[in-house]
């Protein structure tokens, strides 16, 4: 498969991407924190594309991206008060919460009862959520290498195996986003990111 770059700026670059995405294929674009890979999170094939491209151990679940607060409901159910207070406080932005899974997820973008959201502080993302429905996203590069920052870095790592990448430029963090789990009586951290646990516990305590 040959790879091209649109840049965000093209007009035609959101309708681009989702003509690739409802013909099933991957695009790649960027986010607030990393440049992420993914397809429509309802969808089972593009989801095993992701794992494939990636390299990605399929136990993996992959993290679902949304455009606004509303399609919550279309992806998680049964929020937790302390992933509405979180979502509240920091969204958009760099933090995934773990929530309980809506049954209307396809296994091959979480094999558990729960799912990973997140709303990106970046509008060009927010505008291509929007307009696609929420996405199963992850970071575009091959599984235990540097997450890319750039659309360049993304071609060295996963050209031939989408169609599209979305050049935005550089993105502005080089971190990925802080993941909580949010389904247990008190808050887990997964993964450490840009928004720390003492952030973390300030909005929670009060």
């Amino acid at each position: 498969m040959k790879t091209k770059t649109l840049f965000t700026s093209d007009p035609n670059a959101i309708s681009a991407a989702l003509e690739f995405l409802r013909a099933g294929e991957l695009i790649a674009f960027p986010t607030d924190t990393v440049y992420g890979v993914g397809t429509f999170a309802f969808n089972a094939e593009g989801a095993t594309k992701i794992y494939a491209a990636k390299q990605r151990p399929p136990d993996k679940a992959l993290p679902i991206l949304l455009g606004e607060v509303s399609q919550i409901p279309l992806v998680a159910v049964d929020l937790p008060d302390s992933a509405l207070k979180l979502a509240k406080a920091f969204w958009p932005g760099a933090l995934t919460l773990i929530v309980p899974k809506h049954p209307d997820i396809p296994e091959e973008v979480s094999s558990l009862d729960t799912v990973g959201i997140r709303i990106p502080d970046y509008d060009f993302t927010r505008a291509l959520l929007n307009a696609a429905g929420p996405m199963a996203v992850t970071s575009a590069n091959i599984s235990g290498q540097v997450s890319p920052v750039d659309a360049d870095e993304v071609y060295a790592q996963l050209s031939g195996s989408l169609p599209i990448i979305l050049d935005g430029g550089r993105t502005a963090g080089n971190l990925s986003s802080t993941v909580i789990d949010c389904t247990k009586e008190e808050i887990v951290i997964l993964r450490e990111g840009p928004i720390s646990l003492k952030e973390i516990k300030a909005v929670l305590e009060n």
